[in-house]
């Protein structure tokens, strides 16, 4: 099996996380730190906003089961590609929807994505492809959702909708 890489920001990084958990061809998600100018930032930097980082994931994926292009999909899906630097109530630039693209037939890829995403949103999408060095976020936002995420209120408000969402939108493409 070859595995692909993919590295998308939309808003918190516990709830992508969870979404894209339930995909199938999908054989890894990291949370992490991508777009910023501080090497190896925490958490605790990253949320003042300051580091420039993107909360994102890193979604090991099975190019036989899934594409690039699906999955981008899915992200366009999922959260609102039409709020600037913000996903509800989490505000600042480190909630961006981005596109980081690992190489040029990825980047071509994310260009169509955003094209098929405006089409569906009478909103502008504000999604931007970016560049950047991937920083794993630290040990317990890994796989949040589920763990400590179920008691989380802020998850429990957010992360359900998402799933269902995604079940009703992708249900062929979900475990």
């Amino acid at each position: 099996m070859t595995i692909e890489y993919a590295i998308i920001a939309g808003g918190c990084f516990w709830c992508t996380e969870a979404v894209f958990k339930q995909i199938h061809g999908v054989e890894s998600v990291e949370s992490g730190y991508i777009g910023g100018h501080l090497p190896n930032p925490t958490y605790r930097q990253v949320c003042t906003g300051e580091t420039g980082h993107a909360e994102a994931i890193r979604l090991g994926f099975d190019p036989e089961k899934i594409s690039y292009g699906e999955l981008l999909d899915i992200s366009f899906a999922t959260h609102d590609p039409t709020q600037l630097n913000r996903q509800g109530d989490d505000i600042g630039t480190q909630y961006r929807s981005a596109i980081f693209p690992l190489d040029e037939v990825q980047r071509a890829e994310a260009e169509a994505a955003i094209a098929r995403a405006q089409a569906e949103h009478s909103s502008p999408i504000v999604t931007t492809i970016e560049t950047g060095e991937w920083y794993p976020a630290e040990d317990y936002h890994q796989n949040y959702w589920e763990g400590d995420g179920q008691e989380n209120r802020y998850c429990l408000a957010v992360i359900p909708p998402k799933l269902q969402k995604l079940r009703k939108r992708y249900a062929n493409r979900t475990k």
